[in-house]
């Protein structure tokens, strides 16, 4: 990597690449509705003058920049801009204001670039609240959705302000050895936890990718991903435009718009999609439309990760649409990549790939010594790529040690150095001394024709500690009930103990905004459905007793809803085998 900083890398993809498209947005998926698209050098000029813009406000510092922005041209601009002016900080724009706001604080941001008054995404609506409570924040500027729209007094047009500024070249000079960027981490729950990337970090990572995809220029990566995740960011996006090759950002919703899903494979063939980006569970998605190999005909590759690629989906994929599949393993901490199957090679089933060219990854047994080939052990991960640590450095025992990341996954290599990982550490069911692995339970109904999505959880247990359940989401127009798809699925998992206690048919699983099973959530929902039954067997009914199960930063919490204090010592009873936090309010 010859380049050290993100600004330089983009410069000379510029230089080399001037009049070849760089990004293309869809900004409306409906016939007619034109796209847009910006060259290389036009792209190079709006990242110029929004790094003037900030630095200017910053006033002569390297300022702090918080993004509240979906998936656009925009976005993009404002990401590299932070970055070169001084530390962007992207906020996933789902979470609460409350959240928010206490993200903002935490990196410190001078200056927020938000999306403007939207109708299909409200995150404008966030922004009074945010600014009430971060008496930091100096400059907001807002990324409108119409041209001319009007703003609110105090609020900067981020578009027409950049363009007041010098366009073929920086007003300052490059910060020496700056941070690049704050990523907060941990959930959509808890304190703020921001993992700090080193521009080496980011161009490490992003030049890795690019080299296991094997880029080229005439590629065309539709990504859907938002760029406060790390995959939009640097997997998919800066080892796109660091290559020459096209960007395509399908929406604000990104793969969430289900028109723009109605019409995916209208959109591949279009535009000769050549990479596709999805998360398992969109992968799933696609399978479920009515798409036809023929509009994938110049896809060299699916790139997935975020969460374990079930092999029956991989193969389910290949065969419908004659696409490769490639898996990826990333971390926030690691700019977003640690492991890739290389495109020009073969899919090893179950395998997350190689390391990155000078990324070491190796499996630890619980005493600390190096586990053989193919013995599991929690992967450990050291190199450029790798964040040095946390803002917060009371944060980083446990994760960051002696140079090396300890990943929470568990997993082992094998012969060759690739990479398995078989399940998460704090995903793990223990039944009694038993752990079992969710990946199985998942794998196994997953087979099941009728499937859309599948996600396994423990659920407490007054004797075993936990105990397996499962919970669906079919496929549409599939009817199918619990007891078939558990019969169904029990061939498929070999370990007795594994076999969920039950197995639950819901509308929809719960994902996160990048689309990855949201298991927290199911957690509380098992737990929920477990207190209600055993309320009901104690003689207390939903009329007498309301239990309420919350996701919380510090773990499940129960509160228990009393018609009438006298029900309170039974209800303590019940709680007594199961190690929850719960407390009784008498409504």
């Amino acid at each position: 990597m010859t380049a050290t900083h993100v600004h330089l890398a983009l410069q000379a993809a510029a230089r080399a690449h001037a009049q070849r498209i760089a990004i293309t947005a869809i900004d409306e998926p409906e016939p007619g509705v034109p796209l847009r698209h910006w060259t290389y050098t036009e792209l190079m000029a709006r990242v110029n003058q929004a790094a003037n813009l900030l630095h200017a406000l910053g006033g002569g510092s390297a300022p702090r920049v918080a993004l509240l922005l979906p998936p656009t041209p925009e976005a993009h601009v404002a990401l590299w801009a932070a970055e070169t002016a001084g530390t962007a900080c992207p906020i996933n724009h789902q979470l609460g204001a409350s959240h928010i706001a206490d993200l903002v604080n935490a990196c410190g941001a001078s200056i927020l670039v938000a999306l403007g008054p939207a109708p299909d995404l409200p995150i404008w609506p966030q922004v009074d609240a945010v600014l009430a409570a971060c008496p930091g924040l100096r400059h907001v500027l807002a990324v409108p959705c119409a041209p001319n729209a009007t703003l609110p007094p105090g609020v900067r047009h981020f578009v027409t302000e950049s363009a007041t500024y010098r366009a073929d070249g920086l007003d300052f000079t490059l910060p020496a050895a700056p941070l690049a960027a704050l990523f907060h981490t941990g959930g959509t729950t808890g304190a703020p936890k921001l993992a700090q990337h080193t521009h080496a970090n980011q161009l490490h990572a992003a030049g890795g990718a690019a080299a296991m995809f094997g880029t080229r220029p005439e590629d065309v990566m539709l990504s859907g991903f938002p760029l406060f995740h790390v995959a939009g960011s640097f997997v998919y996006g800066l080892s796109t435009l660091m290559s020459g090759a096209q960007l395509v950002l399908p929406t604000r919703l990104g793969l969430r718009n289900t028109g723009f899903m109605a019409r995916y494979g209208d959109y591949t063939e279009q535009l000769g999609i050549t990479l596709m980006a999805a998360v398992p569970t969109v992968i799933a998605s696609l399978l479920s439309l009515p798409l036809q190999a023929a509009q994938f005909r110049r896809v060299r590759a699916l790139l997935t990760g975020g969460s374990p690629l079930p092999t029956e989906l991989a193969a389910g994929f290949e065969e419908r649409f004659e696409v490769p599949v490639r898996n990826i393993l990333g971390m926030t901490e690691s700019a977003g990549v640690i492991c890739i199957e290389p495109v020009d090679g073969p899919r090893t089933p179950g395998s997350c790939g190689l390391p990155l060219p000078g990324t070491e990854v190796k499996a630890v047994r619980p005493d600390g010594t190096p586990a053989g080939p193919g013995e599991p052990g929690i992967l450990r991960v050291r190199g450029p790529n790798v964040s040095p640590g946390y803002t917060d450095p009371a944060r980083n025992a446990g994760t960051f040690e002696d140079g090396w990341l300890i990943s929470g996954d568990i997993g082992h290599l094998d012969e060759a150095g690739r990479v398995y990982v078989t399940g998460r550490s704090k995903d793990v069911i223990i039944r009694g001394a038993h752990n079992i692995d969710p990946g199985m339970i998942e794998s196994a109904l997953l087979r099941h024709p009728d499937v859309l999505m599948a996600a396994a959880v423990g659920q407490p247990d007054a004797y075993a500690g936990e105990l397996p359940v499962a919970f669906v989401s079919l496929k549409p127009g599939a009817q199918v009930d619990a007891q078939a798809l558990a019969a169904f699925a029990a061939p498929y998992i070999p370990e007795r103990p594994a076999m969920p206690k039950r197995v639950d048919v819901l509308p929809a699983i719960p994902t996160t905004a990048v689309g990855k099973v949201y298991k927290p959530a199911l957690r509380a929902l098992a737990t929920q459905r477990l207190l209600e039954e055993q309320l009901t067997a104690a003689g207390l009914p939903a009329e007498a007793v309301r239990v309420e199960v919350l996701d919380t930063a510090a773990g499940l919490q129960v509160q228990f809803h009393l018609a009438a204090p006298d029900t309170e010592a039974a209800v303590r009873r019940l709680m007594q085998p199961y190690p929850l936090a719960y407390r009784c309010l008498t409504t």
